[in-house]
């Protein structure tokens, strides 16, 4: 099995942002304990870019760094930074070494499962609370539950739950003002203390401790005598309600960054590598490039390589999403954590560790999931921001309540509600937990998401340029069409010209004789062959001396024909005739995909423009236009050269998604807005994409932009949401119209609503 955290440091000599040029960065992944928020986010980010030449991204939702720094930097550096802020740092544990034989399932389900120790410790803390904020709850909305001296009970039955079940949120507060600093703890713990205090004092020193005491409950706020006025209700049910929150947004932060965690578990745990003329079994992270391991039917392919003994069908769905095995044979490629459905293969590794293709995918999807979109960086700005303001709100509440209705008990209520409902939770999930989600189940269905700011160029995109050969087509030549001169056997014809090709390398010969043998079995031999560059090739076939090729100087009028006729329709024409005479015409072309017709509706019905590029000439070009329903064609064009055309094409105001898989289409993936690299394709067009289509099937283009699309509008109705009701919810507060608890209830809510929202996306089809 791989893992992308074998190696979290990867050195490179580029440009140092903060720097000189040529100064070499490394690049590190910290897991960061002890954030609560998005502002803890915020400020650890913040703090780390303010080192020489640190370019930092923290990720609440997925708790960790991902920094860029100067080689010369200190790793510990970078960990005594954090720790300085308040919080803990660390780098991720190198994966265990697999035990000989098979591997254990790791202890989770990739459900959000409770067996996570801190999830469990949460939950315990949650259970506790809510059984003893329940009858204090219920106690204080029902006064005909209360009897004499229950005050009491609710103090002996609430004070665990604000002291021991909020040690979370006092222990955070505490942190945030020994660094100086406010976060939405802050906000939690002065709340539910100020309520907690005093009600503590209107029980001591005040009437609200006397025997026979009763109050009323009301969702506004109410004129009452502040020394009989409790609220251990309040402290002690938005304690229960914030817990509950928190425990929903871990669990569901599990469930969504669960198909990366499935994703690094799909590889073979062992292998049976052939050594000495026999079988041995090791551990998958033994395996070297060069060995040769047998997979039998059922068993999963350890790691990429090439299949030199046996035939098979694979099944890839796991990677690709694809349902249909793929058929292998000698020479093919394979690719590890697919499973082989059919007969024994022997297969020779040829990648291994962290440069197989699941590994790199892996890294892809970690990679889309630990950075930030343009919308996350306003939210976490916000977050900055809110909690100060907030605070000064609560204070300008508290102040003009009593100014002007001089009670202390009603000011003091609408700052706790001020305080309770304001906490930026839901807006500090809003945009990491669509992209864990959106990302996840991309890799599900083959799709990967480069980073987040990919989901933004998706909803501008409005062309679409399609490389012809690969992309559209198979990039293989197929037997078309035959035609044979009056008085020749057409069978015949393709035989002798099947025959004489078979002894050729060159691509069109190998798709006539391929098709020969399809359609009409094992050929016969040839005699004498020989090559004429650049005119075709020539032998002896069963006593004829055959010519297959541009070798006649004059042609009969209707082989012509039928020649024209062919290179009209964009194939490639070769004559063949035998005895010294031309006797028809043989027809071959790069097919069309079956599903590229259907991409392109696809990509329409999206409001796409699709436009073929390709550096084949324009006849062949309009031909698989026309095929594919395709009307703006670029033809002719130097591999160099498709760069400029998207470059053209986005002078012209025109906001460009670029679709290729060869070497060729790299500079113009980096160049469109968008690029979109099939995963059948070359490494350097896939480095060069923003998006990575895993199966080379034109269609799931279309389904990468629909997902993107659909990500980026989950954030923006995230963040519209969280934004929203703290915006709306601060003023009723401030006005007296919410119950401190009602206000914890509801903030709980607001945040448990997005990341619900998020696991929508889990249902992308």
């Amino acid at each position: 099995m791989t893992s992308t955290t074998a190696d979290t440091r990867t050195a490179s000599t580029t440009t140092d942002p903060g720097g000189d040029t040529g100064t070499a960065l490394a690049e590190v992944e910290l897991l960061i304990g002890g954030m609560t928020c998005a502002s803890c986010a915020a400020r650890v980010e913040k703090k780390l870019n303010r080192m020489d030449g640190v370019t930092a991204t923290v990720n609440y939702a997925t708790e960790k760094a991902r920094i860029s720094h100067p080689a010369t930097t200190e790793v510990a550096d970078l960990i005594a930074t954090v720790v300085k802020t308040g919080y803990t740092a660390e780098e991720p544990a190198p994966p265990p070494e697999p035990a000989d034989g098979p591997a254990t399932a790791r202890g989770h389900d990739g459900n959000g499962g409770d067996d996570d120790p801190e999830l469990s410790a949460l939950r315990r803390r949650l259970t506790v609370s809510v059984l003893l904020a329940a009858p204090v709850v219920l106690l204080a909305m029902v006064p005909a539950l209360q009897f004499d001296n229950w005050q009491w009970l609710s103090l002996t039955l609430a004070a665990p739950v604000v002291v021991w079940g909020g040690l979370p949120f006092h222990r955070a507060a505490w942190t945030g003002v020994r660094h100086g600093a406010a976060t939405m703890d802050t906000l939690v713990s002065l709340g539910t203390l100020a309520a907690f205090g005093w009600s503590l004092w209107a029980l001591f020193f005040g009437d609200a401790g006397m025997p026979g005491m009763r109050h009323g409950f009301d969702l506004t706020v109410s004129r009452a005598d502040g020394a009989s006025a409790i609220y251990l209700e309040a402290a002690a049910g938005v304690t229960a309600f914030l817990l509950l929150g928190r425990w929903l947004e871990a669990r569901a932060k599990r469930r969504a960054g669960a198909t990366l965690r499935a994703l690094m578990e799909l590889g073979a745990k062992d292998v049976a590598v052939l050594r000495d003329g026999g079988e041995v079994r090791i551990p998958v992270a033994r395996l070297a490039v060069g060995d040769r391991f047998v997979v039998r039917p059922g068993e999963k392919i350890a790691t990429d390589g090439t299949v030199t003994e046996g035939a098979s069908a694979v099944d890839t769905s796991l990677l690709t999403g694809e349902s249909v095995p793929v058929d292998v044979a000698v020479g093919d490629a394979v690719t590890g954590a697919t499973v082989n459905a059919g007969g024994r293969l022997v297969v020779e590794a040829t990648r291994v560790g962290a440069d197989t293709r699941l590994a790199r995918m892996a890294k892809l999807v970690e990679d889309a999931q630990s950075g930030k979109a343009r919308v996350q960086r306003l939210a976490d700005r916000i977050s900055g921001v809110f909690v100060p303001v907030v605070l000064l709100i609560a204070v300008a509440t508290f102040g003009g309540w009593l100014g002007a209705t001089g009670d202390t008990v009603a000011a003091f209520t609408a700052a706790v509600a001020v305080l309770i409902i304001a906490c930026p939770c839901a807006l500090g999930l809003a945009t990491p937990t669509a992209l864990l989600v959106g990302t996840g189940r991309g890799a599900q269905l083959g799709i990967l998401i480069k980073g987040p700011e990919v989901l933004e160029s998706t909803r501008r995109v409005d062309t679409v340029v399609l490389d012809k050969t690969g992309t559209v087509t198979t990039g293989r030549m197929t037997l078309h069409e035959v035609y044979a001169a009056e008085g020749t056997d057409e069978e015949e014809l393709l035989r002798l010209a099947g025959a004489v090709e078979h002894a050729s390398e060159h691509p069109v010969a190998r798709a006539v004789a391929a098709g020969a043998e399809e359609r009409l079995g094992a050929l016969p031999g040839v005699e004498d062959f020989e090559n004429v560059p650049g005119r075709g090739v020539r032998a002896r076939v069963a006593g004829r001396e055959v010519a297959v090729g541009r070798l006649y100087d004059g042609l009969p009028p209707d082989v012509a024909a039928a020649r024209d006729e062919a290179e009209r329709r964009g194939r490639t024409a070769v004559v063949v005739g035998w005895d010294g005479e031309a006797r028809g015409v043989v027809a071959v072309a790069d097919a069309v995909k079956e599903t590229s017709a259907e991409a392109v509706t696809r990509l329409r019905q999206l409001g796409l423009t699709p436009v073929l590029l390709t550096g084949d000439n324009r006849r062949v070009a309009e031909s698989v236009a026309a095929a594919v329903g395709i009307d703006e064609v670029i033809a002719e064009v130097l591999p160099e050269e498709k760069a400029a055309v998207v470059e053209r094409l986005r002078a012209e105001g025109r906001t460009v998604a670029m679709v290729g898989d060869g070497v060729n289409d790299a500079a113009a993936l980096a160049t469109a807005d968008l690029g979109l690299a099939l995963g059948t394709g070359t490494d350097a067009a896939i480095e060069a994409g923003d998006l990575t289509l895993v199966r080379g099937d034109l269609r799931v283009a279309a389904d990468a932009i629909r997902l993107s699309r659909r990500t980026l509008s989950t954030i923006k109705g995230n963040l519209v949401w969280a934004f929203g009701y703290n915006v709306a919810a601060l003023p009723l507060a401030a006005a007296g119209l919410l119950n401190p608890m009602i206000a914890g209830a509801a903030m709980a809510f607001s945040s448990v609503f997005v990341v619900t929202n998020s696991l929508r996306l889990r249902a992308f089809h």
